[in-house]
């Protein structure tokens, strides 16, 4: 099941690393974003079907801007992707209507998972 995708994180390395499996799996990267800010402005945009989302970020971070995103479109779905291994963040980005988390460092097929649980709703 292919779908529009905005990338977003800091790292540009994580950026190419998360689009170049996406590609591989058949998605489309419409846009991509290095903190919330821009992010919440590409949302807006683009209007993709999905978004990757890193927690920590300069400017806004990735769970603020997940809020604002969602605020604007509550049918938004956004896959987090952090490095954070601690519990709290995480649990507090899913209260907040993330879909679902991947914790870096991340193989290929945990992101393929979280993609296709997400999009079959």
């Amino acid at each position: 099941m292919s779908s529009r995708v905005l990338v977003v994180d800091d790292a540009i390395f994580m950026r190419h690393m998360i689009k170049g499996i996406l590609t591989e799996l058949g998605h489309e990267i419409v846009g991509e974003a290095s903190d919330g800010d821009e992010a919440c402005d590409r949302y807006t945009e683009l209007k993709p079907d999905l978004v990757t989302m890193d927690l920590v970020m300069p400017k806004m971070g990735g769970l603020d801007a997940l809020k604002k995103i969602r605020e604007g479109d509550g049918n938004a779905k956004v896959i987090v992707i952090s490095a954070l291994d601690q519990r709290q963040p995480l649990m507090d980005a899913l209260k907040h209507g993330a879909a679902d988390y991947v914790v870096k460092p991340f193989e290929k097929q945990r992101v393929e998972e979280a993609i296709n649980r997400v999009l079959a709703g």
